[in-house]
């Protein structure tokens, strides 16, 4: 056993030097943050010519001769990205054809968290930052956040979010004046009460035609969720091409991120109980605080879930080393039997699988209350700000680029694709996806019939946050964003596995069910800026983050149950010698102030 302890260490060692993150309960979108519907994109035509197009199925101009100007480099600080280095490919054409602009990402994910402090002590984070709310105004405070007030006047596309942006800025501390620093991510024009999506970000998802296979028989609780993935995995131990399945694929650089302590699959599937994380306190459905530390709680639910799992053999042995990049290509080639972010199925549901019965979808686990965030009308709790530094030509050409980015044009790129490659004007105005390309994402396809080359998945926009949700409406169709709202993408796919599904559960989408059976707690949207970490809590913090993690990663691993609670009471220890009380009474009334608003709301 010490020989198994001491090697998984060595792994934890691995994992520790990677970054975390997670598509917040948003973000979004395969190289989504998570929580959009979709990370793709909508095509331009463009011309060599020094003159100003308009691009059919858009209100945005393209101007040309952006050719003529001289071409910069921007420095994108980018707390969302799973990518670092120079943008390439067909965003990076669309990006250049409009401004003459290369964006260059700094991706604390990618580089490590220390390239914070080192970029921040350097007085110089980058030329647009990408920032969690906390940091952002812990920046602000420095100094390295510009004053953007006048050039936000003179917007377009981002003044039709002002409600949002302006209740973001007026709650900056010390900002009295009206001023301008800053945007939420992941605006939406609909409602700050209502979940206006079919889905919600995280969920039990079950291959249709597997669980059909056995019956779709009723899933009680997590025992009987383990019960069918250990059938499925032993009737299709591996997929038609040789490669190995397991219910349980995870990865490791998403932790300790957006606001949590601990491992970010783990931190996820606590929303299953109607729980919500907030960084060293779980917020419990009765409205109630209790540490992640609780035996009760539901950290220690969820993770011990996994450790059950990884006693059956469901949980996949290279989960510890592997990192997003990895995963996600086990998800395309439908290793993974178990999915449980709502962007995730984007790996595998196409049209043809959604029809033939072979998709994933959400299957009802019967003891389960699924917390969901409302429309993050307000946004999904990071902040777009351009750094202090900045001024003169590439200032001008940052605003130009972030108004257009807020744009219908550019969000169609974000959210629904090339337009002629992933989807096409139907005579009514309104939008269909192009069957033949559905997966053009997951399968790295070829771009062809339009201006643009390469792999799709290699030119998506590696900046992976938006300024606006897929889920909000695009004012060009009348529907949203997202592909799997229009209403042509629902006509062609209400094939076998969505009438199947309606036909098991009584339902025609997920979260009408969860409405209909009392299953579904949602959490209003509030834009509301927290204290930051005094000198003391952060240091604690750090300690504590790094202990949960790691010993979060050896319980998984734990051969059999006494050994898992002995590592558990062994980092209960350890966090206590750290300061750990402290740390989750400043958590909690943090969160309390949070609770507060929401319940403001309701």
């Amino acid at each position: 056993m010490k020989k198994v302890i001491a090697l998984l260490l060595s792994l934890v060692l691995v994992i520790g030097c990677l970054s975390a993150c997670t598509s917040n309960d948003n973000n979004n979108n395969s190289t989504n943050t998570p929580g959009t519907d979709s990370n793709t994109t909508n095509n331009t035509n463009n011309t060599d010519n020094n003159q100003t197009q308009t691009d059919p199925g858009t209100s945005t101009t393209v101007d040309n001769s952006s050719s003529q100007k001289e071409l910069l480099t921007i420095e994108i600080y980018d707390k969302a990205a799973n990518y670092q280095g120079t943008q390439t490919g067909w965003f990076a054409q669309v990006v250049k054809e409009r401004f003459n602009i290369e964006l260059n990402i700094i991706a604390p994910q990618v580089a490590g968290d220390a390239i914070y402090q080192t970029r921040v002590s350097a007085g110089n984070l980058g030329d647009i930052v990408i920032l969690d709310q906390n940091e952002f105004t812990d920046c602000l405070a420095q100094g390295l956040i510009k004053d953007i007030t006048n050039e936000y006047n003179n917007t377009k596309y981002l003044k039709e979010f002002d409600d949002q942006i302006m209740t973001f800025n007026n709650g900056i501390p010390g900002n009295t004046s009206g001023k301008v620093y800053g945007f939420p991510t992941e605006m939406t024009n609909t409602s700050p009460k209502d979940r206006s999506e079919d889905t919600i970000y995280s969920s039990p998802m079950l291959r249709w035609d597997l669980y059909q296979e056995l019956g779709a028989p009723e899933i009680k609780d997590l025992d009987g969720l383990l019960d069918v993935l250990k059938q499925m995995k032993d009737k299709h131990p591996q997929t038609e091409d040789g490669l190995d399945c397991y219910p349980f694929v995870l990865w490791g650089d998403w932790d300790n991120n957006d606001n949590m302590l601990g491992i970010a699959n783990v931190v996820q599937l606590t929303t299953w109980y109607g729980d919500k994380i907030k960084e060293s306190a779980i917020l419990q459905k009765d409205g109630t605080f209790t540490p992640v530390t609780d035996k009760n709680g539901s950290y220690y639910k969820m993770l011990k879930f996994l450790n059950k799992g990884y006693q059956m053999g469901l949980v996949d042995p290279d989960s510890a080393t592997e990192d997003w990049n990895i995963v996600w290509g086990k998800m395309c080639a439908g290793q993974m039997y178990l999915m449980w972010y709502s962007w995730q199925v984007g790996a595998w549901n196409s049209q043809d699988r959604i029809n033939n019965g072979t998709a994933y979808i959400f299957v009802p686990v019967m003891d389960q209350t699924y917390y969901a965030d409302a429309d993050a009308y307000y946004g999904s709790g990071r902040i777009w700000g351009v750094g202090s530094g900045v001024k003169g030509e590439k200032y001008t050409r940052i605003m130009e680029f972030l108004d257009w980015y807020a744009s219908p044009e550019a969000l169609q790129f974000q959210h629904a694709g090339i337009e002629g490659f992933n989807y096409r004007k139907l005579a009514n105005g309104k939008y269909e996806s192009i069957p033949e390309n559905d997966s053009a994402d997951a399968e790295n396809k070829e771009i062809t019939g339009v201006p643009y080359s390469g792999g799709y998945n290699d030119g998506n926009n590696k900046i992976n946050q938006w300024i606006v949700g897929a889920i909000s409406t695009n004012p060009l169709t009348g529907e949203s964003y997202a592909k799997s709202y229009w209403q042509s993408y629902k006509d062609a796919t209400s094939g076998k596995t969505k009438q199947e599904w309606a036909a098991r559960f009584g339902a025609s989408e997920p979260v009408e069910w969860m409405k209909k059976n009392g299953k579904l707690l949602v959490s209003p949207n509030v834009s509301i800026t927290l204290p930051s970490d005094t000198v003391d809590i952060e240091a604690k913090r750090s300690l504590c983050k790094q202990e949960i993690k790691d010993s979060s990663w050896l319980m998984i691993y734990a051969e059999d149950d006494a050994t898992f609670d002995a590592l558990w009471d062994n980092m209960v220890s350890n966090l206590n010698a750290y300061g750990f009380q402290d740390l989750y009474a400043f958590d909690v009334e943090r969160a309390k102030l949070e609770k507060a608003a929401k319940d403001a709301v309701k």
